[in-house]
């Protein structure tokens, strides 16, 4: 139990040779000592070197990215795929192109004043009229009963009008008549009277015969006053009246022309000389009252009508100049008509020629003309671009003088035509500006332009 035996034992672990037996004594332990020594690995300087680069190259590259912070959202560009413009200085011309269609000076439309049915069409669609030309014959029985109603009544009052006027002229006779017996019988009575007072001096009539003489010359000469005041009366009465009644048979026959004139409505003539167009009735069809038969076009005198942009509804105003070039020629026009109605956000414009119009122009044809808004001046000018719809003109990339980037700038912009727009402030005369459109990175602040 004292002893221990050999599987108790702890192994060794060799760190020499097995084939090499240990020395004895002193120099045995020196030279066991000399096989456990530490060895050191050598470290390659290509190694230490890589490594101080790669790190100076992540600080450089965090740095730029730091700095690409600070500077805002950026986007790389290819820079072939964007259109750049230079500010320069130059004449503004404050126009708009306007596109323009051929209409006729003048058109007159055919209504129905009275509805009816289509007895007959003596006119084809296209062909020319001359004024007062019957083109269409309506038919209608009520109104034709109700004219003829009407022409009776109006006949009827007449007819009682000229009876009393009658009545009026005959009571007048009859005063005058009743003047000139009450002025015999006074007559008559102041000549006896005259007579009987001579023999009444003489004692030839007695007192009680003078009395009624004289009684009745008294009695006639009260009655012709009031006979003279009656007719005066009469006579001013009668005058108004008659007035009135001149008045009243005046509006009836009046009433009665306006009723046969209806009746000849129902026969459509050609208010003016021109072009028949749009008449689209057939024998048979009805037509209500109001309604559309056709329209009469001036066959040579023309105007332009266009629809404009509601943009520039307070710029537009009449008698501003439009011109448009043709066969080699130019011609002037000018606003002649204003249509303040808004549709589909356009408003509508009459043009009139100012001068002669051109002599192969037709109804319909579209022609391209030139608005012009106000007159002509110097400022900075930029080329016009989609980018504008985009920014509303507020802001425009502006491209580094290197070219290598642009960069977000607010600016403020003016006027516009087909061709350029005006710069008010904002940018410099030489600077170049992306004039393309902005719609993939137009929430960015600056462009890397690469050629690739």
């Amino acid at each position: 139990m004292g002893t221990i035996s050999d599987m108790d034992k702890p192994i060794k672990k060799k760190t020499g040779s097995d084939s090499t037996p240990p020395s004895k004594g002193a120099s045995g332990a020196q030279a066991g000592v000399g096989m456990d020594r530490k060895i050191e690995n050598k470290k390659s300087p290509l190694k230490k070197y890589g490594m101080i680069v790669g790190g100076i190259l992540l600080l450089g590259f965090a740095a730029v990215q730091m700095l690409d912070m600070g500077k805002g959202r950026t986007f790389q560009v290819d820079e072939s795929r964007v259109r750049a413009g230079v500010v320069t200085m130059g004449e503004f011309e404050d126009f708009i192109p306007v596109r323009a269609r051929v209409t006729p000076l003048r058109t007159v439309f055919l209504d129905a004043i009275e509805g009816g049915r289509v007895e007959r069409r003596l006119v084809e669609d296209g062909t020319m009229v001359e004024e007062g030309q019957l083109i269409v014959e309506l038919s209608n029985t009520t109104l034709q009963l109700s004219v003829m109603r009407n022409e009776a009544e109006v006949t009827q009052q007449l007819n009682n009008m000229r009876t009393i006027e009658l009545q009026l002229e005959q009571n007048r006779l009859q005063h005058k008549r009743n003047l000139v017996e009450l002025n015999y019988q006074i007559i008559k009575l102041t000549r006896q009277a005259e007579r009987q007072r001579a023999l009444f001096a003489k004692g030839n009539v007695s007192k009680a015969v003078l009395d009624d003489t004289e009684d009745q010359l008294k009695y006639f000469i009260e009655r012709r006053t009031v006979t003279l005041e009656s007719q005066a009366t009469d006579a001013r009465l009668q005058e108004t009246q008659m007035a009135f009644l001149n008045e009243n048979g005046k509006s009836l026959e009046a009433n009665l022309v306006f009723a046969k004139t209806n009746m000849d409505k129902l026969n459509v003539r050609a208010p003016v000389s021109g072009k028949l167009s749009g008449l689209n009735v057939e024998i048979g069809q009805s037509i209500s009252r109001g309604g559309r038969l056709g329209q009469i076009d001036d066959p040579n005198n023309f105007k332009l009508t266009a629809n404009i942009d509601e943009y520039y509804l307070g710029r537009v105003d009449v008698g501003q100049e439009v011109n448009f070039d043709k066969d080699g020629g130019s011609y002037g026009m000018r606003i002649n008509k204003i249509y303040p109605q808004v549709n589909n956000g356009q408003f509508e414009v009459d043009m009139v020629f100012t001068d002669e119009q051109p002599s192969n122009i037709r109804r319909g044809q579209t022609i391209q003309t030139k608005l012009t808004l106000s007159d002509s001046s110097k400022a900075m000018l930029i080329p016009n671009g989609a980018f504008y719809q985009d920014t509303g003109g507020n802001w425009i990339f502006v491209v580094s003088e290197d070219g290598s980037e642009a960069i977000k700038r607010t600016v403020r912009l003016g006027r516009n035509n087909n061709n350029y727009i005006e710069v008010l402030s904002g940018l410099e005369l030489g600077e170049t500006v992306i004039t393309s459109p902005y719609g993939s990175f137009k929430d960015m602040d600056r462009l890397k332009l690469t050629a690739d």
